[in-house]
């Protein structure tokens, strides 16, 4: 197993600690140095670049990040248990480890990273029960290009594949269309529940987000008005599932080049945008 730093052994870190995972904080904890630094260089060079990661835990992902060069890791922890063993890596780090105690659902992103110079990516094995929100709040930035250069971000491989999805795919959906418009999302690599602790009941992926540099002109708000009808009732065709928004559905079917008896998953990203601008 990789020796990253001098610190002790993640096992030993968690038992000294007593910081056994919580399922209601939807904690794995990731102990395999090798794949935390595998996770922490997905994303390309660390050099020059401060990570803000979400829910370190006992830090396994945060000391594989600056042992593999990060400039700084700005980490926010929900868990006050896991803030002593987080001291201890800021300790061994100095300078390099700041860490807020708080709910990442709550944070002010714009604050946390104000000053900082250089570029700034997103990396966490996020907690399963928060994932998506969050996930959903950073494509929603505003304004656009956002605060972060990338994301590296570990999800069940299920909510992976509805990320990744196009049309035409069984996964495809509100969650692939919203990642789809402002970003190119792809599965670098999975993870196997043998490799958490507890281990989970299903395989994770790491997905690598980069932020599409002039996306479509359109709201979130709008986007999401829309691909909520359209998917809400998935199983209808356009004509019927859009009629909720009011408007001129017809016409505006029509100059997005779609079908009126088109299906939601039938529809790409580009003509969901021209959607929105119509009816959202």
């Amino acid at each position: 197993m990789a020796q990253l730093d001098t610190l002790p052994p993640l096992r030993d870190v968690i038992r000294q600690h007593d910081l056994m995972a919580r399922k209601s904080l939807g904690q794995n904890f990731l102990l395999d140095l090798n794949l935390t630094a595998k996770i922490a260089r997905a994303g390309g060079s660390l050099e020059g670049v401060s990570v803000v990661e979400v829910g370190p835990g006992p830090g396994g992902l945060t000391r594989a990040l600056l042992a593999c060069g990060a400039r700084r890791v700005i980490a926010i922890e929900r868990d006050e248990r896991c803030l002593d063993a987080l001291a201890e890596i800021a300790a061994h780090y100095p300078g390099r480890l700041v860490v807020h105690a708080g709910d990442a659902l709550k944070a002010d992103w714009h604050a946390l990273t104000a000053g900082i110079e250089g570029p700034v990516r997103i990396a966490a094995n996020l907690p399963y029960n928060i994932a998506t929100p969050l996930l959903i709040g950073w494509l929603k930035t505003d304004p656009w290009p956002p605060w972060f250069q990338s994301m590296i971000l570990m999800f069940q491989r299920e909510v992976a594949e509805r990320i990744v999805a196009t049309e035409d795919d069984d996964a495809y959906g509100r969650l692939g269309v919203l990642a789809g418009w402002r970003t190119e999302a792809e599965i670098v690599f999975d993870v196997p529940p043998s490799a958490f602790v507890p281990a989970p009941k299903v395989t994770s992926s790491v997905v690598h987000f980069r932020p599409r540099p002039s996306p479509l002109p359109c709201t979130p708000a709008a986007l999401e008005r829309v691909t909520q009808a359209a998917f809400g009732q998935r199983r209808k065709m356009l004509r019927q599932s859009l009629k909720s928004l009011g408007g001129d559905v017809a016409a505006a079917l029509e100059a997005a080049g779609l079908r009126p008896d088109m299906r939601a998953e039938e529809v790409p990203v580009a003509a969901f945008v021209a959607l929105a601008n119509r009816l959202g």
